[in-house]
């Protein structure tokens, strides 16, 4: 026998709301998911968000691993991190500024 269920969200309503807190860490989240990146663990956590009338507009400062390829690393961030945002909350996402701002290097062995 089949049971159907109203959908609550037709007939409630109300708001949803997010901490920015929230945006920022679904975006320190989206930038573990990048392999060969480190979020910098300065004050500002490496994450600078604005809410602007387009969508958010990001900063993220981060470190990269000496083998990677820069833009290529950069351009996946940007894309996990819209993609993570934007499933995640209702926010859209504007512009998303990727600052490299170390390198690690492997240890080599002499």
């Amino acid at each position: 026998m089949a049971h159907i269920r109203r959908d609550p969200t037709a007939t409630q309503k109300g708001k949803i709301t997010y901490n920015s807190g929230i945006v920022s860490g679904i975006v320190a989240l989206a930038i573990n998911e990048v392999e060969g990146v480190t979020l910098l663990n300065n004050k500002n956590k490496g994450v600078k968000l604005s809410f602007e009338k387009q969508g958010i507009v990001a900063d993220i400062s981060v470190k990269v691993d000496s083998n990677c390829n820069v833009s290529t690393l950069a351009f996946k961030i940007q894309q996990s991190i819209k993609h993570n945002v934007e499933s995640m909350t209702k926010y859209k996402v504007d512009k998303i500024d990727v600052h490299i701002q170390d390198v690690n290097f492997a240890d080599t062995v002499i």
